[in-house]
């Protein structure tokens, strides 16, 4: 079994940043994309951005240029760099990575963290 531990969440003012953070652990031969997804409250959840394990990344127009993402492959765990923050990034931010199983056979899993909560408020 595979988990995702989420952190990094809170308040914050608009126009600051914040860092998260997605560890995981569990049994898996390799990691293929890891992601952060958001929902916010009435929403549906929504892809924020994504990194696969060669480093190319891929994000959402509205937070290109104002949101990093990176992983180290050597501990399992992706960041979320985000700045500039609005009212409109607040959400309940997920991680997510497709996971190979085993060495030997073609198949990956998609887990899920259970998600940190970012909230942007004067």
């Amino acid at each position: 079994q595979v988990q995702l531990v989420e952190s990094g969440g809170g308040l914050v003012q608009p126009g600051g940043s914040l860092r998260l953070s997605c560890a995981a652990s569990g049994s898996m031969f390799s990691i293929n994309i890891m992601g952060w997804y958001r929902q916010a409250p009435g929403k549906e959840r929504e892809l924020v951005a994504s990194i696969t394990s060669g480093g190319s990344t891929n994000y959402a127009d509205s937070v290109k240029g104002r949101f990093t993402i990176s992983r180290d492959n050597v501990k399992n765990t992706a960041y979320l760099q985000m700045n500039s923050l609005t009212p409109e990034d607040t959400a309940v931010y997920y991680c997510n990575a497709d996971v190979k199983v085993s060495p030997y056979i073609a198949r990956y899993m998609t887990y899920w963290g259970k998600g940190t909560l970012v909230t942007v408020s004067a």
